[in-house]
């Protein structure tokens, strides 16, 4: 009974539809405006998500072991090239080169009294009055106290480097991390804190863009890969999370030497100056770039695509002056207000550009 009375419903309908009341008015035409779809020369624009990191790290180790003695900087805080950061306890390191020092001085002495027994040698060998035994002995005696002096000044000065390596310096401009040593503990090579702290440069901070293989190969125009892409990017910009675009552009550093095999992608790149350290390492980050050269692609008026739930669409007029619906795959938005239609569109065909709500 249910089948039934749905088929007499859809004859009435179809009567209905057949069928016009004499004061019934015929409905007016839909004005709406109708635009040829163009092609134009259009560089492929690209979003990708990425963190900052920076530019390089240094790590702060020191190069002679004692009891830390102070800790000269705020966690966290930018510091200086040259800057005094720890300070390592040093009397040892200055005892040692007291030693030094005077054994430098002794052997300079000894080399003093060598050379003046070589001088009043030389010319008693000329006349035999010594033998030439005692000569060569002389000799020997001269060029060992010679050695002795260069071997005590380098003794002198490993000491001098000790004594030196015990105030530890910034080696780069950054910002430093914190240290898990304090004042007083044993730090040096072989001890439990061989590594003090690390100093991230970032007056520089890169960002990694995740290309797939098959559309670098695509937009490159290449056969194979290449380690030189400095010409594939351009016109790099960087917003940050809270959708503002950061001043200064970006530009292309290197392409990493690995594939990401898990993904399929080549990873290339790319900096941003941060002379003001606005920026922070491990900050998200969203670069756009555009990729490769420019290519023809169709675009129409973004105001002819409808989207509804995720399905764009276009309403396409056909020569008898009637329209209608098509799926269409789109691409980016462009700066003119047009949009890039991957596919589902003609070059010769008219889509309608306002009036698509009365349709």
């Amino acid at each position: 009974m249910k089948t039934k009375v749905i088929s007499l419903l859809v004859v009435l309908f179809a009567a209905n539809s057949c069928i016009r009341p004499s004061n019934q008015r015929v409905p007016e035409p839909i004005v709406v405006e109708p635009v040829t779809v163009a092609v134009e020369d259009v560089v492929t624009r690209q979003s990708f998500i990425s963190t900052l990191s920076p530019n390089y790290v240094a790590i702060v180790q020191p190069r002679v072991a004692g009891y830390l003695s102070a800790k000269l900087f705020e966690n966290g805080m930018p510091v200086k090239r040259g800057q005094t950061i720890f300070k390592i306890e040093n009397r040892r390191q200055n005892a040692d080169m007291i030693a030094a020092k005077a054994a430098f001085e002794s052997a300079k002495a000894q080399a003093v009294e060598a050379a003046n027994n070589y001088n009043r040698a030389v010319p008693l060998a000329a006349i035999d009055a010594i033998s030439q035994a005692q000569l060569d002995q002389y000799t020997a005696q001269y060029r060992a106290a010679q050695e002795s002096v260069r071997s005590a000044e380098q003794n002198l000065r490993n000491a001098e480097l000790d004594v030196e390596y015990t105030t530890i310096k910034a080696s780069i401009n950054g910002i430093i991390s914190t240290s898990e040593a304090y004042v007083g503990d044993y730090v040096g090579p072989g001890t439990k804190f061989s590594t003090l702290t690390k100093i991230e440069n970032i007056d520089t901070l890169c960002a990694d863009v995740a290309i797939p293989i098959s559309q670098y190969l695509a937009l490159s125009g290449r056969k194979a890969f290449t380690y030189n892409n400095k010409d594939l990017l351009s016109d790099i910009e960087l917003y940050l999370a809270d959708g503002t675009r950061y001043p200064m552009s970006g530009s292309y550093s290197f392409t990493k030497s690995a594939v990401a095999a898990n993904e399929g992608t080549i990873i290339i790149v790319v900096t941003f100056p941060n002379p003001d350290y606005r920026l922070k390492s491990g900050q998200f980050a969203r670069v756009k770039t555009n990729i490769g050269t420019s290519q023809p692609k169709i675009t129409v008026p973004a105001s002819s695509i409808n989207e509804i739930q995720g399905v764009n669409s276009v309403w396409v007029v056909d020569s008898d002056s009637t329209v209608h619906y098509r799926e269409v795959a789109v691409g980016e938005m462009l700066d003119s207000g047009r949009r890039v239609i991957l596919s589902g569109l003609q070059p010769t065909e008219r889509v309608v550009r306002n009036g698509g709500v009365k349709l």
